[in-house]
Parts: structure tokens; sequence; C-alpha cells
């Protein structure tokens, strides 16, 4: 009965998103108060119906209802109560649903916290947020009914994909939809812009705390995918351009050039058509990337929802909703006249030119993941875009942005003095390219890429670091450090995010040129030695999980003849889906991680084992989580959350609705 009324809610959802979707949007342009003012207890009612409706869900799944085919179609009574749970969104229907409650989220908070938005403003801005809502409702209910019943329920369900059954994954994909359809909201108050046809720096000081939100939260999804992939797959990779990593990976890289571009909007009111455009694609790349997952037309490993027919619903929604803002922006683009103007060098040049190489990158990203479907429809060949084009096409970029990245934002709005910045930043850039030269002559047999990491991630670093410290001003260090803990949060969170940045840089940088690989067949009592590690396989042991057949090696670490360690590799079994999972065995070092992961039994005997020493690796995930802990430091700040300074407007002319 319960799930009925989840139905029957999720029903009553669709139909409020679409009074939500017309009601203020006619009243917004009537000047209607009466018929503006239903936007927000329409948004707050579409929360509550579809939070109840994803509790009902999410019930179903806990108390392994088996009447309900997405119930039996993705979990077991044996499996934990954690990947129960995780079973509500590791599949097609039931993370549309929780895509549409985060769409709801999103929109009651705004409702919520927008008080001092302009009445008209609001009114169609959640209007526009609900028109993506009555889509979405729609292709629920019609192609991804997550309720369906079965006339005869099984015993047990068929389980969830092993790869899934993970606390990485387990988390990875709500963090990554609030990032993704938390880009809605800067769609939203862009389309809104367009309508009204006006933006200025109160839009811009809106606008920025919403694309911030969902920055921060694609920054931690794709942290945590990453991770995952790391230790789950058992190939020892961080990265490897798939499909679906690009697709959350091009809405970030937008997301963090709509940010730049909307402090110059809010600071000097120039780059206004820009930025208007920058939230539209966000959420176009935001919309491509959930019809990579489902459409099926790319192969991944993390897609889990293989319907071409459903794919082809989503284009649709795609071209409809991306297609409309394109259109209403080449008609209403033009009129977004920009006032600042601003010198050659100036710190609204250094912010365009991070915009420009945040795009350009997510082009070349862009290019790389749709080309091999390209080739195949229209020149009928089959093609493989691999790390290899990545890597030589996306990173020249990077380390461009990781260059101008300390200049640019030290420089002095409208007109700024690249003398000036560069004795302070001179000597850092002078530390930073000696000890990228000692590390280069120390290294053997490695390329320069080393080298070149260790140089950008401290010239990065070192310029945030610098950039804070003069904001202090000069004097005695006890006035400098107070006038420091005075700084908005928002300057805090800058130098921090560029921090993590620069440290990222570096990781990825020195896993890549200096990692050690090793692949070979080893028996039980065999030692083997990779790097400075003596390795013994002592057994490997047939052992039984929750859900699972496990063999579990036992290697025994050894450094210098002393035991440091011993790790436990799994090779895992489910029976239920019949699918087999690696589970490496890692020692985490703040320096190197030890790395190993075991395969098949071999023919002859022994077991292939891959083996990898990994310098700085964590250090890629530390950087991220800056990155977002900058972020969350300037969301913080008070300035940026109410949006203080924006003057609280009242509808010029407006009546009440007859």
């Amino acid at each position: 009965m319960i799930t009925e009324l989840g139905h029957f809610a999720l029903i009553l959802g669709f139909a409020t998103a679409i009074v939500q979707m017309v009601v203020p949007m006619v009243g917004a342009h009537k000047g209607w108060r009466g018929w503006m003012a239903i936007a927000d207890p329409a948004a707050t009612t579409q929360l509550i119906l579809v939070g109840f409706s994803f509790a009902t869900l999410t019930w179903a799944f806990v108390t392994s209802d088996f009447s309900l085919r997405l119930v039996v179609m993705n979990s077991h009574s044996l499996k934990p109560m954690l990947y129960k749970i995780a079973g509500v969104w590791g599949n097609h229907e039931g993370s549309m649903l929780l895509w549409l409650l985060i769409l709801s989220i999103f929109g009651a908070a705004v409702a919520l916290f927008g008080g001092n938005l302009p009445a008209p403003l609001k009114a169609r801005v959640l209007a526009v947020q609900a028109s993506i809502g009555v889509a979405f409702y729609g292709f629920i209910l019609f192609t991804s009914n997550p309720f369906l019943r079965l006339a005869m329920p099984p015993m047990d369900g068929q389980g969830m994909n092993p790869l899934l059954q993970d606390p990485g994954l387990a988390f990875h994909p709500p963090f990554l939809y609030l990032g993704y359809v938390g880009l809605s909201m800067s769609f939203s108050f862009a389309v809104a812009a367009l309508i009204e046809g006006r933006v200025d720096a109160a839009w811009a000081r809106w606008v920025r705390p919403w694309t911030l939100a969902a920055w921060i939260f694609l920054t931690i999804g794709i942290a945590m995918g990453s991770w995952w992939a790391y230790y789950e797959l058992g190939w020892g990779g961080f990265w490897f351009w798939d499909p679906v990593e690009n697709a959350s990976f091009m809405p970030w890289l937008i997301a963090a050039a709509l940010l730049h571009s909307a402090v110059v909007v809010e600071k000097r009111e120039s780059l206004k058509s820009w930025t208007v455009l920058l939230a539209i694609l966000a959420f176009g790349f935001s919309l491509l990337g959930t019809f990579i997952v489902r459409s099926g037309v790319l192969t991944s490993v993390h897609a889990f929802a293989n319907d071409p027919k459903r794919g082809i619903v989503i284009l649709v929604l795609l071209l409809v909703f991306i297609g409309g803002a394109l259109t209403l922006f080449a008609a209403r683009g033009p009129a977004l006249e920009a006032r600042g103007a601003f010198g050659l060098v100036s710190r609204e040049s250094g912010l365009l030119l991070n915009n420009i190489l945040l795009a350009v990158a997510a082009f070349v990203v862009f290019v790389g993941t749709l080309w091999p479907l390209f080739a195949e429809v229209a020149l009928g060949k089959v093609l493989s875009v691999g790390p290899p084009f990545f890597n030589a096409a996306f990173t020249p970029f990077m380390m461009a942005l990781a260059l101008v990245l300390p200049v640019g934002s030290m420089l002095a709005w409208k007109r700024g003095s690249l003398a000036r910045n560069m004795r302070s930043l001179g000597p850092i850039m002078i530390l930073a390219i000696a000890v990228g030269a000692l590390v280069f002559a120390m290294q053997t047999g490695h390329s320069a890429l080393g080298p070149v990491g260790v140089a950008l991630g401290l010239w990065v670093v070192l310029g945030a670091l610098d950039d804070l410290i003069l904001r202090g001003g000069r004097g005695r260090i006890a006035d400098r450090l107070k006038r420091l803990r005075r700084l908005p949060r928002a300057d805090w969170g800058k130098a921090v995010a560029h921090a993590g940045l620069g440290v990222t840089v570096f990781g990825v940088a020195a896993v890549l040129a200096w990692q050690t690989e090793d692949i070979r067949t080893v028996h039980a009592g065999e030692t083997y030695d990779v790097g400075a590690y003596q390795i013994t396989m002592e057994g490997v042991n047939r052992k039984n999980g929750p859900n699972y057949i496990t063999n579990m090696a036992d290697m025994t670490v050894r450094r210098d003849g002393q035991v440091i360690d011993v790790l436990h590799p799994e090779k895992r079994f489910y029976p239920v889906a019949n699918m087999p999972t690696t589970e490496a065995a890692i020692r985490t070092g703040a320096l190197r991680d030890l790395y190993i992961a075991i395969g098949d039994e071999q023919q002859g005997g022994g077991w292939a084992v891959r083996t990898y020493v990994k310098p700085f690796v964590v250090w890629i995930w530390a950087g991220a989580l800056l990155m977002a802990l900058g972020g969350v430091l300037s969301l913080s700040d008070r300035r940026l959350r109410v949006a203080a300074g924006a003057a609280r407007r009242t509808t010029p002319g407006a009546v009440p609705a007859e």
C-alpha cells in the first residue's frame, strides 16, 4: 500500500510542477503579485511530494519488497543494508527519481532563501525550474516508472551490480547528482534573465551561490568516483578518460569557468553574454552526461542503463531545453550590453583567459568523447579515442591554466601592472623552476612530466599563499595576522581552492611520471621485489562473504628485511549476479601507495598478481578535497550566501491578479 501512495504522490508532484511552470510565468509577465506568489508554495509542495515518493521507494528496498519490479531487478535479501539503500539509486528508474528529488530540493531552497530576489525574477526562475521538473516527471512516469508491480513476486531478487556494492559507489552518485542537478539553477537564472532582458551585478551575486554549491558537489562526486575506480577495478589507475568520467568532468570545467566569469559581472558588469552562455552550457553538459550514461551509445563501466529508446527521450529533452535556451540567447544576448571597460592587463583579462582555457579544455574533452560516435554514424568507421589523445590534447591547456592562475588572480581590476605583481611572484617563480630543475637532475630514466608537475604545483600553491599574505598588508606580523583573520571567507576560499588545484596537478604528474608497475604469476611461498619492497605470497584462501565467495591472498610486505604490513587482495565472485570483481589491497601513505591486486589462478599453478608503487597518488584526492573545502569556505561567506548588497526591489506597477 505504501508504494502506491508513493506513486500517487509522484503524480501529484507532476500536477504541481505544471502549475508552478505556468502560473508564476504568466504572473511575472502580467505583473500579478498573487500569481507570482504561487511559485513558493508550489516549489515547497513539490519537495514534500517527491520526498515522500522517494522515501516509499527506499522503504521497499530496505524491507525487500519483491512485489516491486525494481526491487527484484536491483536487490537481494542477503545484501548488506548499506547496499540495499544504495540500490535505490543504483539503477535507471531510481536514479531518475533521485534526480527529481534533488531538482525539487534546489527549487524549494530558492523559494525559502530567495527572499531578496525581485518578485518577477524569482517567479520566472522557479517557473523555468519547474519546466525541467515537468519534463523529468513525464519521463519517469511514462518511460521509467519505479513503482511497477509484479503479478507473481519471486522469493528473492536478482541482486545489484557487484561493482556498485562498495561504499565509494554508494555515496558517489548522490554527490554527482547534486552537482549535475544543481547546475539547473544556474540554467534557470540564465533563462529567466534572458526573458527579462536584464543581467546585472545583483543577478551575478544571486547566481554564484547556486553555481558554487553545484561545483562543490561535483568536485566531491568526481573525486569519489576516481577514488573508487582506483581501488575497486584492479587496474591501478585513477582516471581512464572513460565517456562517463568525461561526462561529469565537462560540466565541472564549465561550472568553474562560470564561477570566475560571474565575478567579473558582479564586480565590473562585463562578460554578461558570455556568463549567461556558460550557465546554459553547464546544464547542457549535465544533460549530455545523463544521455551518455543511459542511452548505451558509448560503452562505459559506469553505465548502468543501456536503453536506446529511453536515451532518445533524454536526447530530445536535451535538444528542447538547451536548443530553446540557445535560441533565446541568440535573440536576447546582444541586448546584454557590457558596461565596464578594462585594459589588456587587468583582473578582468586574467579571468577571461581563465575562462577561455577552461572552455577550450571542456571542448577538447567533448570532441574526444563523442568523436567515436560521430565517426561511426557519419563516416562508417569504428574508432577508439583513448588516454593518449586526451593526455596530449588536454594537458597543455591545464598547464597554461596553472601558469596564468597566480598572476591573473593578483592583478588589479580595470588596469593592472604585471611588473608590480612579478615583484612578489618573481621569487616564487624562480623557486618553482629551481625545484623542478633539481628534481629533473635527480631522476633517471623518467620523463620530464614529473619535474614539470612539481614546478607547476609549487607555483600555484605558493602563488595562492602569496596572494593571501599580501592581503594582510604590511606592518608587524601580529597586525598582519589580525587582518588576515578578518579577511572575508571568500578570499580564504579562493586561496584554498587554488592551492588544491596545485596539489592535484602535482599528484597527477608525480604518479604518472614515477609509478612502478609489476605484473607476474606468483606461487604460494614465492617472494618478489617491487621498488624498495619485498613481497611474499603466503597463500590464497577461499572464504565466504555475506553475498559472495572470495579468493583472498595473504601478502607479507617487507622493507629492508623488516615486515611492515600484511595485505589481503581479493578476487570475489557474486553468485546471484554471476560476476567477479577485484578488491585491491592498498598500503596507503602520504608519500606513496603500495597497491596489490590478484587475478585468476593460472593453469600452470600460481596466481596472476599486479603490483604498483604509486608515489604521491593520495595527493590527487587531497587536492580535490582542498578545492571543495575552498568552495565551502566561499559559500559560507555571508556576503555570498545572502547576496549582500543586492537591493531588494519591488515590482514596478505590480497589480493584484483579478
